[in-house]
Parts: structure tokens; C-alpha cells; sequence
């Protein structure tokens, strides 16, 4: 897949499990983690922006395309 996720980076970087995160934004684990192994087909721009709220980060540190 072109697109990388980075979100475990960020999570370690700031000392917080997805479990911590899903809950402070009010997704599922579950949710979450598909997002974080890079298996969604989509993510609502309402999830993102609770992302990089909570993780103090813009949404170019989530994401990376790659060729």
C-alpha cells in the first residue's frame, strides 16, 4: 500500500497504547486499529482531526505517501 501510517510512532512518542487513544476519541479499539495497520478503505476527516487533537500533530505526520 503507497500510504503509511505512523500512528504507533506518534502513540510511543507519547507514551499511549491505541486503547488510551481510542478512548479519548471515541472509536473502538477495533476502529483504530484498522486505521493503524493501514486496512481502511477511508477515514472521516472527524477522525483525523480527533487524531492530531489529541496528539498534538498535523495530519502530513500520520500519513505518508510513498511510490
Amino acid at each position: 500500500m503507497p500510504i503509511r501510517i505512523h500512528l504507533d510512532r506518534l502513540l510511543a512518542a507519547r507514551g499511549l497504547t491505541q486503547k488510551e487513544l481510542s478512548e479519548r476519541i471515541g472509536i473502538t479499539p477495533a476502529n483504530l486499529n484498522i486505521f493503524t495497520t493501514g486496512k481502511a478503505k477511508a477515514v472521516r476527516f472527524t477522525t483525523l482531526e480527533a487524531i492530531c487533537r489529541e496528539l498534538d500533530c498535523q495530519p502530513g505526520d500520520l500519513l505518508h505517501w510513498e511510490e
